[in-house]
């Protein structure tokens, strides 16, 4: 019984495992060792032949540079003869080169005489007598299939490079001998393998089954399922975790049943907010986020959970987890683009203990874009209407003033001011008349007097009467339809409208100048249009010219009379017609305004 308790003994199996990865690493380790020793062994065989290459390069040396009689024996003689004495098992061949004209002055091989006095055409051989230094490369003989080594070194006297010694050596006995030491410790480490995987697999089935099963039993649990236990399989470290995790697996069944009663209520409470609301933990992280803020955000709750509050609400580069945690005062945050205005509120509560320790953060986030657009609307209409009726009672105080002083009496001074002084009063009575009328098109009541008007007639009669009136040499062009084309609109409003685009255009105009008149039918609308080849409007005020007071040329329209409300009252009186307004136009090139009106096509006698 002590035996089979020391073997479940989970330190036991901790030992027999560092066991066999201390065999795994001996693999590793003899892998290490067999290629440090192939290594070692070609440089040993390399090194060997190179000594033995030096040896034999000092005595060519001396026959190169030995003064010869004609009693002597030629160069090529001599060097035949070392080479002859040179030979041995392992190298095939030695040929001794001349360094000026790349003669083979001698070769080892006896089958291979009849290359002596030929010119050498190897590159390598070329090489190292050029560079001054060894060439060599480990290669595949064509003729055996084994592996031999060429090597050319050169032979130097001094600084001079009288030739080169060209060897080829059989280094397949290397390769050999490191096959057989491969295949001896490939039988190794497949023994080694074997018994490694059959004690894993013993090793396995004692101590993997219980962690299955807490691991089943731990899946269980994530999908709700408390009613299933752990196996105990005896008393040792995993029985008495095993123990543990069926007490916890009580305890988390209890605790969930009381949880799930609060995370109902809420679950409830946030889905009915019309706030957002954003929940962090401790580090600033996200772990709750309503349907409202993500809306509001934009984004997904799957990508927003355990990521910090201040990259979700874009406030790394301003503000830190700390600094929300301190915040007393609501914070703005302007997600504005081009596209248009986007403004969020946010509050923020500090989540904490008795004690003062900091739980998280909860963040209230409100929609003030409407709010913050009203405001700045509202701020911007006083500030225009100010600064509009300032500019004309500033000039009528300056005459009145002057005309006070002693002006009246000048008769030729006297009208002109007067003049003035009417002008003024009678562009602040258009301003205010103006002003009027757009505060009851803003009211709730506002009404229209529609009738059913012949809209080709009834704009062929008010261009007539441009026409007559102009003061300009600009020609009309009308582009109108030869048939009846009934509208029902206010026709008192619509007049206000065409004259306001018409007039901007005339004012616009240059002389010899064209304006073009036009009304095309366009599915159940019809396009009305006024087209001028004045200056044009620049492409960043195209989308402004139909706010309130807004002025492409500001002290051109003032020197000219007008209030920069007229092209506003256009847009909501077409606005109210139910259809659109807008511009088009090219600097330089001229100006289009249009504006689309309900139509519905209808058989001509239907009217007569």
């Amino acid at each position: 019984m002590k035996k089979v308790g020391f073997f479940r003994s989970i330190h036991v199996k901790i030992v027999i495992i560092y066991v066999l990865l201390i065999l795994v690493a001996m693999q590793v380790i003899g892998v290490y060792f067999v290629k440090q020793l192939e290594t070692t062994l070609r440089t040993n065989f390399q090194t060997s032949i190179k000594e033995r290459v030096n040896l034999l390069a000092y005595n060519i040396r001396e026959e190169m540079e030995k003064e010869r009689t004609p009693e002597d024996p030629t160069l090529e003689d001599s060097i035949g003869k070392i080479l002859r004495d040179f030979k041995a098992v392992d190298i095939s061949e030695v040929q001794v080169i001349e360094g000026r004209s790349l003669k083979i002055l001698g070769t080892s091989e006896t089958n291979n005489q009849g290359v002596v006095g030929q010119r050498t055409t190897e590159l390598r051989i070329k090489q190292s007598m050029v560079l001054e230094e060894d060439q060599s490369v480990i290669q595949i003989d064509p003729q055996t299939g084994h592996r031999i080594w060429v090597l050319s070194t050169p032979i130097k006297s001094g600084n001079k490079v009288l030739g080169a010694i060209y060897l080829v050596a059989k280094i397949e006995s290397v390769f050999t001998q490191m096959k057989t030491i491969n295949s001896i410790f490939a039988k190794g480490t497949a023994i080694a393998l074997s018994i490694t995987a059959v004690l894993g697999v013993l090793l396995a089935q004692t101590v993997a089954k219980p962690i299955a099963d807490m691991k089943k039993q731990a899946l269980a649990m994530a999908k709700g399922n408390f009613s299933r236990k752990v196996r105990v399989y005896g008393n040792d470290e995993i029985g008495t975790l095993a123990t543990t995790f069926n007490h916890l697996t009580k305890k988390l069944q209890e605790a969930q049943a009381m949880t799930e009663g609060e995370r109902r209520k809420l679950s409830s409470v946030l889905s009915f907010m019309t706030d957002g609301v954003i929940a962090t933990d401790r580090k600033g992280r996200v772990i709750l986020i309503n349907d409202p803020a993500t809306e509001m955000l934009d984004v997904s709750r799957e990508t927003v959970l355990s990521q910090p509050i201040v990259s979700v609400l874009g406030l790394e580069g301003t503000n830190t987890f700390e600094d929300l945690l301190e915040e007393k005062d609501s914070l703005i945050l302007d997600y504005s683009t081009k596209n248009g205005p986007y403004i969020l509120r946010a509050n923020f509560s500090v989540i904490q203990k008795e004690t003062g320790f900091v739980n998280g953060l909860i963040a209230v986030l409100h929609d003030i874009t409407e709010q913050e657009k009203i405001d700045a609307e509202r701020r911007e209409f006083v500030a225009n209407v100010s600064h509009e009726l300032r500019t004309p009672l500033t000039t009528m105080r300056s005459y009145l003033e002057a005309l006070a002083d002693g002006a009246w009496s000048d008769k030729e001074i006297a009208p002109g001011f007067i003049e003035v002084t009417r002008t003024e009063t009678e562009r602040m009575i258009r301003l205010v008349n103006d002003l009027l009328q757009l505060s009851k098109m803003d009211s709730i009541d506002y009404k229209l007097n529609k009738e059913w008007v012949n809209f080709v007639v009834f704009y062929d009669r008010i261009i007539d009467r441009f026409e007559m009136s102009k003061q300009q040499n600009v020609t009309f062009k009308r582009m109108l339809p030869n048939h009846a084309i009934f509208v029902e609109v206010d026709e008192d409003k619509m007049t206000q409208v065409l004259y306001n685009i018409i007039s901007n255009a005339l004012k616009y105009s240059p002389e010899g100048g064209q304006i073009t008149f036009a009304i095309k039918e366009k599915g159940d609308n019809i396009i009305v249009s006024v087209t001028d080849e004045g200056v044009g409007i620049p492409k960043e005020s195209l989308g402004k010219i139909f706010d309130r007071f807004y002025r492409v040329d500001k002290a051109r329209t003032r020197k000219l009379g007008g209030t920069g409300l007229g092209l506003a009252i256009a847009k909501e009186i077409i606005k109210v017609h139910g259809g659109k307004i807008w511009a088009k136009s090219r600097e330089g090139k001229g100006t289009t305004i249009a504006f689309s009106l309900p139509y519905e096509s209808t058989e001509e006698d239907e009217w007569s």
